[in-house]
């Protein structure tokens, strides 16, 4: 009997062993929660942060550059026996305040041992202060890396602006960024993220049970460097750019200014404007909605996403189909009279002139009757079964020329402006129309819209005779890597090029001798066209659009300015400006005058005063 008892104690030590054994196995080897438990509070991961890639101008000028930002970072789990008091005293907020951030900080990662932003952008003197008493703050850390600085106060809606990702892009991102992080939210910082960002690395270290760095964790054995951003050049020239926002200062519109045999943009300018420069630091959100509060709205981007009419430089792409399609040539001559009469409705010519005119005279003198006889006759071929059918086929002209579609610019929000398919007049008419109930569109006026990019990219079709290169901002970056192919590749138009040298003759003649003789500068040859863009909310709109010189251009310019009324007012002085700063990099005397009034005009101060 006594040996069984012992047998059966034996027994018992044994599966009780064995249980304990069986644990151990599963809790160190299976289940490996407790490791993980006992990892995250002796390791800590440091994210690096890596500095972004500078951007540089066309010509060398450093535009945006980075400055070194310290955020306060928390692990909530390791927060014990915190001197609260001292801690906000350091940070000038109070213990509610504390308290609601430390609930955020555990809410926004999901769980207390993980570390996660307590607060971003904490002064210099603040961090000072906090490196020297953070033993005394256990679970705190500080987090360095970098924000950008704008060495300009210009180009914002170019250049664009850094902020904290959206959870969205978080989402998009497949975990390379969390919550609290930065990345380009518009313009350039936008459209060449990935380039600019680099690459994040992480430092583990080791840390004591109240949360002090021992050392590297495992001698930095799974530390990884950060990859810094990559440098872009832009192809804007920053001078130019400056001087434009100068000539639209106190004005409402846009210039867009290109080089045509390579479509780089040089000059993007929307106004009115902003320092970008706001979107720094911690006052960036107040900056923000100031600016969403402005009635100016300075931060809607007019040269890509303001589709106008585009009053008589539309006349220039009319003339062109026409020539194609054979309905015209250069040698067609119509009257005026002072107006084309279409049942009740009469368009009226805006200038006196003699007549006949042909095409020449009729670019020259910006005849409104002329333009309407040619825009009846693309739509009134008898090739053409109806009206609609003759409508798709001008529809595709235009769009070749990028009216009413997206010309693929590197930036973010562009437009594709107002150009309805012929569908929508059947359903506007009932199917029952003719060319004369369209026929404002002949002037630019109606049922059509266009942005200055697509205006500025219509004329530099012109300079070339017939292509364009897709308009974009990036000029090369890194070590000399090639551009995108799409940018690189001729577009042609469905325009013969042997219809664009009397275009060019009609263009010249503006300047010399036309609507636009405020645009002519000595020596350089000027080709442009005048606008007046009708607006039904106010005054009419100034426009012109032109390149210099006449052979092997170097520069074409596009020009709004909002409720100024004609286009050889405005328009085509500051296009003539910008286009000899360019060329000749200063403003002759003989000009000065010229520069001086555009200068110091405020239409906007006018405006207002209009409207009260």
């Amino acid at each position: 009997m006594s040996e069984t008892r012992h047998y059966l104690y034996y027994i018992i030590f044994g599966l009780v062993g064995l249980v304990l054994i069986i644990r151990l196995f599963y809790l160190q080897v299976v289940n490996d929660k407790y490791a993980e438990l006992a990892m995250e509070n002796s390791k800590r991961e440091v994210v690096q942060f890596p500095p972004r890639g500078l951007i540089y101008d066309r010509n060398g000028k450093l535009l945006v550059y980075n400055d070194v930002i310290y955020d306060l970072m928390v692990v909530p789990y390791q927060v014990k026996a915190l001197d609260t008091t001292s801690f906000c005293s350091l940070l000038n907020i109070s213990r509610e305040r504390f308290e609601q951030k430390m609930k955020n900080a555990i809410v926004e990662v999901g769980s207390s041992r993980k570390s996660t932003l307590f607060q971003k952008q904490i002064s210099p003197a603040t961090y000072a202060s906090f490196q020297e008493k953070l033993y005394k703050f256990t679970g705190f850390f500080i987090e360095v890396r970098t924000d950008r600085k704008y060495n300009t106060t210009t180009m914002a809606h170019v250049l664009g602006n850094t902020g904290e990702v959206s959870e969205k892009r978080i989402e998009q991102s497949e975990g390379y960024y969390r919550q609290g992080e930065y990345v380009g939210l518009t313009g350039i910082e936008r459209s060449y993220e990935e380039l600019l960002r680099g690459k994040k690395g992480v430092r583990n270290l080791m840390v004591d049970v109240v949360g002090r760095v021992i050392g590297p964790f495992s001698g930095g054995k799974y530390d990884t460097a950060a990859v810094n951003g990559t440098n872009i050049n832009v192809t804007l020239d920053a001078e130019l750019q400056a001087y434009g926002e100068r000539l639209l200062q106190n004005k409402i519109g846009s210039i867009v200014a290109i080089e045509p045999a390579t479509g780089e943009i040089l000059a993007l300018v929307s106004s009115p404007g902003f320092d970008p420069n706001m979107f720094v630091g911690r006052e960036r959100g107040n900056n923000y909605m100031k600016l969403l509060r402005d009635p100016l709205k300075p931060m809607f981007n007019r040269p890509l996403s303001a589709p106008y009419p585009p009053g008589s430089i539309f006349k220039i792409v009319e003339s062109l189909i026409a020539l194609e399609e054979g309905v015209i040539t250069p040698q067609t001559a119509y009257y005026c009279g002072g107006g084309y009469r279409v049942g009740n409705h009469t368009v009226k010519c805006s200038h006196s002139h003699y007549s006949p005119l042909d095409l020449r005279g009729g670019i020259e003198q910006s005849c409104n009757p002329y333009f309407c006889q040619v825009f009846r006759a693309i739509l009134d071929q008898k090739r053409f079964k109806t009206t609609a059918d003759a409508y798709d086929n001008w529809y595709k002209h235009m769009q070749s020329f990028g009216v009413g579609t997206r010309l693929g610019i590197d930036l973010f929000g562009e437009s594709k402006g107002i150009l309805y398919t012929s569908e929508y007049f059947d359903k506007l008419y009932r199917k029952s129309w003719r060319s004369t109930n369209v026929i404002s569109i002949s002037i630019g006026q109606g049922e059509v819209g266009i942005t200055p990019l697509q205006m500025a990219n219509i004329v530099a079709i012109v300079a070339n005779r017939g292509y364009f290169f897709t308009p974009h901002i990036l000029k090369n970056y890194g070590e000399g890597e090639n551009l995108p192919k799409k940018f690189t590749e001729k577009r042609y138009t469905t325009v013969d090029t042997s219809h664009f040298e009397a275009i060019v003759e009609g263009m010249q003649r503006v300047v010399n001798s036309g609507t636009a003789r405020s645009a002519k500068i000595d020596s350089i040859q000027v080709c442009g066209k005048t606008g007046t863009s009708q607006n039904p909310h106010g005054k009419d709109h100034s426009v012109f659009f032109g390149f210099a010189p006449m052979h092997q251009p170097k520069i074409v310019v596009a020009v709004m300015v909002e409720n100024s009324g004609y286009g050889s007012t405005w328009a085509a002085p500051i296009a003539s400006l910008m286009m000899e700063y360019f060329i000749k990099r200063h403003i002759p005397q003989k000009r000065k005058w010229l520069e001086e009034r555009m200068l110091n005009a405020n239409l906007i101060q006018n405006l207002q005063n209009v409207q009260r």
